[in-house]
């Protein structure tokens, strides 16, 4: 992900970096999933899962609040590397734009969150979401509320 990187917090960086390393929070949503913490720069985080039957929809491919939740929790973790942890923050608005379904037990798929700006009250973030193979299955923005 080449971008122009926000100012960052390296604390903020150096919490993400220490829970990925130590295999995530432990509990929530993230561990729930099943998801990963792949990497993390200054303003960039990148997520992976590995979907199966257990994220189906009725269809009988990934479920789109799967997807919806890689991304979401890519860019608000690529905003974390950017605050002082305690610093409060929460998505606002999330808006994805699903190119192609993700087929069952595909693999590996990676979510890859960026900043794109950063205020005193606001921020805005971007991800997408890749199969192992390299194509794209979604594209996301959010918007967030920053308390400082």
């Amino acid at each position: 992900m080449n971008a122009e990187i926000p100012n960052h917090s390296e604390a903020g960086l150096k919490l993400i970096r220490s829970v990925f390393a130590g295999g995530g929070f432990g509990r929530g949503i993230g561990q729930t999933l099943g998801l990963v913490g792949v990497s993390a720069d200054p303003g960039a985080v990148v997520l992976a899962g590995d979907p199966s039957e257990d994220h189906q929809n009725p269809l009988g491919t990934v479920h789109g609040g799967y997807v919806a939740t890689l991304l979401d929790g890519a860019m608000a973790l690529a905003l974390q590397t950017c605050l002082d942890p305690g610093t409060p923050y929460a998505t606002t608005d999330l808006n994805i734009n699903y190119l192609r379904g993700v087929k069952l037990n595909v693999g590996t798929v990676r979510a890859e969150g960026r900043v794109i700006d950063l205020g005193r009250s606001r921020a805005l973030a971007e991800a997408r979401l890749v199969g192992p193979d390299g194509q794209l299955h979604a594209f996301a923005t959010g918007s967030f509320s920053v308390r400082r």
